[in-house]
């Protein structure tokens, strides 16, 4: 049983940023994402997209915004359970809460932050009818672990930021690696679709547009697939086929926890501390919605900060908490780690 302040559901800008004003609180928290890292949209989706509305920076990439955070929440130590998904909850007679995810692993806390964004995300997957029986045998949907494809073919389908990088990534790892795209223009970063273009250039990437792949073909494993351009049809050998044609969001198991949903969302009440309608239980960024409601990473950094406030005043009902500055209190970390502005001397003058 993992116990903690604060569970946060949801690893992506808006729960890591509650990472760090919990810990402006002495309040630990973890973290549970069904992704296999943390970043939530930023990382998965669109880590090379610049954001141009965060604060301070004209402009950032979404992945760096993700390293950024995780290096400013470093020193209050949280915990990740990723590549799992919150299932169930329940209420215990203390008003305490116990999170089950789907592989068992059992989380117990105070309170509860639902910081999903849009939702637990689950692969689009193409419309190929056999597709399901390759699951796990030589289809993937996400790359967890490049060091599985190294020295092998690998045919990637997708003309998104995710298909680009990766084949870029793959590039030094397979033995083969082949993009497959549906049409001629590719929809990613710039940088990404030249890097392609240049590594197609040097023999190193098969690229083939546009075309889809409308047939898996194997046994025990994927040995290949078969590939649709033009009237030509024809197949082609591989390890691993790994369509990349992003996340569909899906409020998932949470819609069954109880909790007030509208469209979609969950419902709070956000005069005061974003909590929803099962007290203990509070719902932040793109997840949430209620009058007025942005979905706006800056907003869910508020919403985070002002949830915490909230969380802290639930689990210690007896303290009153003084609210202090950074630029007075500093920053103190968990692991003994301290910043501070420095003070000013105080000398008298003969």
């Amino acid at each position: 049983m993992i116990k903690t302040d604060i569970l946060i559901i949801g690893a992506g800008p808006t729960g890591l940023f509650t990472v760090f004003e919990a810990g402006l609180l002495k309040l630990k928290c973890h973290l549970i994402d069904a992704l296999p890292q943390p970043g939530g949209q930023c990382s998965e989706i669109y880590p090379k997209k610049p954001i141009y509305d965060i604060p301070a920076f004209p402009e950032v990439l979404a992945g760096d915004l993700v390293d950024n955070l995780m290096k400013q929440i470093e020193p209050f130590q949280p915990g990740f359970t990723l590549g799992e998904r919150a299932q169930t909850i329940d209420k215990q007679e203390d008003g305490t809460f116990i999170v089950t995810t789907n592989k068992g692993t059992k989380h117990h806390a105070p309170v509860v932050a639902i910081a999903g964004g849009l939702g637990s995300f689950e692969p689009r997957k193409p419309p190929i009818p056999n597709i399901a029986s390759y699951e796990d045998i030589g289809v993937e949907y996400i790359i967890r672990d490049p060091e599985l494809y190294r020295d092998k073919k690998v045919i990637i389908a997708g003309g998104g930021d995710s298909a680009l990088d990766w084949s870029i990534f793959l590039a030094d790892v397979a033995s083969e690696v082949t993009l497959v795209h549906r049409r001629n223009e590719f929809r990613g970063a710039l940088d990404s679709v030249e890097k392609v273009q240049e590594l197609k250039n040097q023999g190193r990437i098969k690229l083939i547009t546009p075309a889809e792949v409308v047939d898996v073909l194997g046994d025990a494993h994927v040995n290949g697939v078969t590939i649709k351009q033009g009237e030509e049809t024809f197949n082609q050998a591989c390890d691993h086929f790994i369509p990349l044609f992003g996340l569909a969001p899906k409020l998932g198991p949470i819609g069954d926890w109880g909790l007030e949903i509208e469209k979609n969302a969950i419902k709070v009440d956000n005069s005061l501390d974003y909590q929803t309608n099962i007290p203990g239980i509070y719902a932040i960024g793109d997840v949430n919605t209620y009058p007025g409601k942005l979905k706006l990473i800056l907003c869910g950094f508020h919403e985070a900060t002002l949830m915490c406030q909230s969380a802290y005043q639930r689990i210690f009902p007896d303290k009153r908490y003084v609210m202090k500055y950074t630029t007075v209190g500093g920053v103190t970390g968990f692991d003994g780690t301290k910043k501070q502005a420095p003070k000013a001397v105080v000398k008298a003058i003969d």
